[in-house]
């Protein structure tokens, strides 16, 4: 007697302000499917996405998979939790004070975002910085406390006491008193169990300001999903697979979560082009996001991240953000100026072009210059209205340009200006040559704009990957499941407690990744400072960290002194444990002609006149055929807009390569 194995469907959804893109694997076929996002319940388009793609295949085990922006949105929109912040007598002011840096210090119109909450209730305790005990609390405080946070209506607890990631006991007795308030609990030694009050008591009390929200959303999104018997994981900061009950816990570690499937799919295309150094240029709807990265390492990540201005101490991928996407609004300034974003029109009303909004978008300039065709749109899948588009040009209040057209071309440039500036941002201000990278553009609206930003930055090439609109959720498909485990130990290099804490870190992320049935590859690493300094570095764990510190502060700063004294401040793990990655074939090369790819000729407007163009369909492209500008290639998930004095060469893994014949510095 024989037992059928169900097949095993995997789908991975990224919800972004406008649309939801979604990539789901059968066996080791990919596809792609695009919805509309639903702003006010995102949960509805990824069930339907879910049922759609589910009901081809019956019977199957469904994984899904999910990059979301509800803890990203609650925070920038200040639309999170009532939040209740404890700590140490004499320290409730730590969230105002905040540290005395300011971001910018000749920008005399700065304003320091407000704290998190102004709720702040401080106990008499104390652990001292061995572990010590000083003061305990007392059982009289800890029922004042209770009802304090019950008269102050706050709806979840940060809890963040001095040295709790020394000595957690005092963080345990407070949870334990207020847990009868049946409210959610964060607690610091738990969330980030490292040293710096103002940043450990920021991390928490933003996790207790998501908690409610994104525990609620998961819930619901758990029994949608459980009618179908699909598990749910989401995508965290770091580039690493978070189980659903992990990120409701902590879900200051989703905050970067669509985002950072973009790192990591760009990651899997450039590694397989054999590209060793990219800038990844994600715009979508609403933002663009750009990282650097070196595809022959790790992507790196970041412990001093910030989000609306407030440190995150978790680990987060280094990804920049600008406001400029293809829903971005353009509008005037009191001085005159047009100016575009981070206002957007979002999923409702959308563009103009889409038909229910009336403001002039990104897209919408796109489409009155041509580089959008109205019927060839997401592959010929909805209709652009360009009179709609038009008449929202025309609605700009402005006389500074004597067409349409030239409205629009100044709409782009005023984009790009921005999106350029979040380029230099992550290459040129740290060092880096982008001449000497290649732009990896997706994104909805990425392939549009990618040959203007090569241009601006002296980039010799440009690839676009297949469905770039759906490289994030591909990038979740293929994220790996990972977990960063840490503990400030302040001890010399020789210390003998290392191995065992070491072993302690492994130990915890046992435990955690036994619960979902995978076993984890550690990686040590420390975090490594001269005695004296206030910040760190962090080297790879080994016999010869300190060596490696040493010639990593040459590399960083300078220069180096064998001869000081050297701390161990943090030590930290990394568990992943890797997913199962489709093997690529590559296709053997056709004849240069695309005639077979062609649909039409299409009127464009460059360079301030109407010219031909031709519009090509992607899907028909074939590996080894070559295109020359002006042309427009349409498809599912994007559009690619390749100007004149550009062309477009498809390789062997069906990427656009696109390089410029002239006009591009470098």
């Amino acid at each position: 007697m024989f037992c059928e194995v169900a097949p095993h469907l995997t789908i991975a959804i990224d919800t972004g302000g406008t649309f939801t893109d979604c990539v789901y694997r059968i066996g080791n076929r990919i596809s792609v499917l695009k919805l509309p996002s639903t702003p006010d319940d995102p949960s509805r388009a990824i069930l339907e996405a879910v049922r759609r793609i589910a009901s081809q295949v019956p019977h199957a085990t469904v994984e899904v998979r999910h990059g979301t922006t509800v803890a990203t949105n609650a925070l920038l929109e200040r639309k999170g939790a009532r939040v209740a912040f404890v700590t140490t007598a004499g320290f409730e002011d730590t969230l105002a004070i905040a540290r005395q840096a300011r971001p910018d210090l000749y920008d005399w119109n700065h304003h320091r975002p407000a704290p998190i909450t102004d709720i702040c209730f401080g106990i008499p305790e104390r652990i001292g910085p061995n572990g010590e005990v000083l003061l305990a609390p007392s059982s009289f405080s800890l029922d004042h406390l209770w009802r304090d946070i019950r008269k102050s209506k706050a709806v979840s607890i940060a809890v963040s006491l001095l040295f709790s990631f020394v000595n957690p006991a005092h963080e345990q007795a407070v949870a334990k008193a207020l847990e009868s308030l049946h409210l959610p609990i964060s607690l610091s030694h738990q969330v980030l169990p490292e040293f710096r009050e103002y940043e450990r008591g920021s991390t928490v009390a933003l996790n207790a300001y998501l908690a409610p929200r994104l525990q609620k959303y998961i819930q619901a999104l758990e029994r949608g999903l459980a009618r179908r018997n699909a598990t749910l994981s989401i995508m965290q900061s770091s580039g690493g697979i978070l189980s659903a009950a992990s990120a409701a816990r902590e879900p200051v570690r989703t905050i970067l979560s669509g985002p950072a499937g973009g790192v990591i799919g760009a990651l899997g295309v450039a590694r397989s082009a054999g590209i060793d150094r990219i800038l990844t240029f994600d715009m979508g709807g609403t933002s663009t996001d750009v990282a650097l990265l070196d595809a022959t390492r790790e992507p790196p990540t970041s412990t001093e991240g910030q989000i609306a201005g407030l440190p995150v101490g978790v680990p987060m991928l280094d990804i920049h953000t600008a406001g400029a996407g293809g829903g971005s609004l353009a509008w005037m300034d009191t001085a005159g100026a047009l100016q575009v974003g981070p206002q957007s029109a979002g999923a409702i009303p959308g563009p103009a072009c889409y038909g229910r909004g009336d403001q002039a978008t990104v897209t919408d300039a796109n489409l009155v210059l041509g580089r959008l065709h109205p019927d060839y749109f997401l592959g010929g899948a909805m209709r652009l209205d360009e009179d709609r588009a038009r008449r929202s040009l025309s609605a700009v209040p402005t006389k500074s340009f004597d067409s349409l057209e030239h409205l629009a071309e100044g709409i782009l440039r005023v984009a790009n200006a921005r999106m350029e500036s979040a380029l230099r941002r992550v290459s040129v201000e740290r060092g880096h040559d982008p001449r000497a990278f290649t732009l990896l553009a997706f994104g909805g609206a990425g392939p549009l704009h990618a040959c203007a930003l090569a241009s601006a930055l002296g980039i010799r090439r440009v690839l676009i990957p297949a469905a770039p609109g759906a490289l994030s959720a591909l990038g979740i498909l293929d994220a790996d499941l990972r977990r960063e485990f840490s503990r400030t130990v302040m001890l010399a290099p020789g210390a003998p407690q290392i191995a065992r804490i070491f072993s302690d870190l492994e130990a915890d992320a046992r435990a955690v990744f036994t619960a979902e049935n995978a076993k984890p590859i550690f990686t040590r690493s420390a975090d490594v400072r001269y005695q004296g300094q206030g910040f760190e570095l962090r080297v790879d764990w080994s016999a010869k960290a300190v060596e490696k510190f040493h010639s990593l502060h040459a590399r960083s700063y300078g220069y180096s002194d064998p001869t000081r004294t050297v701390e161990i401040v943090t030590l930290r793990v990394q568990a992943v444990a890797r997913s199962r990655k489709p093997r690529l074939t590559r296709a053997s090369l056709s004849k240069p002609g695309a005639s077979q790819a062609q649909l039409s000729t299409h009127r464009i407007f460059e360079d301030g006149r109407w010219r031909n163009a031709a519009l090509y369909d992607r899907a028909l492209l074939h590996p080894g055929n070559r295109i020359t500008g002006p042309a427009v290639i349409s498809e599912l998930s994007a559009t690619t807009y390749l100007p004149a004095n550009w062309t477009a060469a498809v390789d062997s893994l069906s990427n656009l390569v696109l390089t410029p014949t002239s006009g591009v510095r470098g």
